[in-house]
């Protein structure tokens, strides 16, 4: 698999074309951002982490019937995909309350949900990504009633197995985010990555934070804790 042309620079990855153009490569940076890029650094050896923990879960929801858009893992940084459309969505899953959230509802962080909540953002840096409603997704043409409903399910899905993995390595997974996109046939699949950058992980006994929540409030241990998923996971 080689790389021809650079199509894209976001703030974690690069994304190259191919000989295939149905298939691209990402690399993953060590570049850090929070709150919509306004706090950018930079965590070392994240790239690694990010890049082969998502392949690694990628994988797990293959076997549990879940499209990805996974294709092969390249080197330490960098692995083939299918290309798609990304739809212009980030859908989170909530199962405890953290993040922005607690300030918008006024909750404690931590407090249990009686089932896991889905929220959707519109994906767009500009506006910082703002909260819509599943018919302004419908009603402004983001997506379809059967798309939104079809990501709904999977998201739910995905959820339940990622809960199940991370229990087993005695970790908590209190909330993540989601991209989906179209391959060339229309299919929809999860795209974009699962990785400490995109979910907030807790040590299920001790509740420390081991993913990029210790980048955005500056708790210190960055590194270590982007260590220790990999360690948990086997990966390392």
């Amino acid at each position: 698999m080689r790389k021809t042309q650079q199509l894209y620079e976001g703030k974690a990855k690069k994304v190259w074309a191919t000989e295939n153009e149905n298939v691209v490569i990402v690399d993953y940076k060590d570049d850090a951002t929070a709150f919509n890029g306004k706090k950018k650094g930079t965590i070392a050896g994240k790239g690694v982490v990010n890049n082969k923990m998502s392949n690694y879960l990628m994988q797990i929801l293959e076997a549990k019937g879940v499209k990805t858009h996974y294709i092969e893992e390249l080197s330490d940084r960098e692995t083939a995909v299918k290309k798609v459309e990304i739809i212009p969505l980030e859908v989170i899953i909530r199962n405890r309350a953290a993040g922005s959230i607690c300030k918008r509802l006024g909750l404690a962080e931590g407090m249990d949900f009686t089932a896991p909540s889905i929220e959707f953002s519109y994906k767009c840096d500009e506006l910082d990504d703002p909260l819509i409603s599943e018919y302004h997704a419908i009603s402004c043409g983001f997506a379809t009633r059967q798309e939104v409903d079809f990501i709904t399910d999977a998201a739910f899905k995905i959820n339940d197995v990622l809960r199940e993995y991370f229990a087993s390595i005695g970790v908590e997974l209190i909330d993540f985010k989601l991209e989906f996109g179209k391959t060339a046939d229309g299919e929809i699949v999860l795209a974009d990555e699962i990785s400490p950058d995109t979910c907030r992980f807790w040590d299920i006994e001790t509740h420390e934070k081991l993913d990029k929540d210790r980048f955005r409030r500056d708790l210190g241990g960055v590194e270590n804790a982007y260590a220790e998923m990999m360690k948990r996971t086997g990966l390392d």
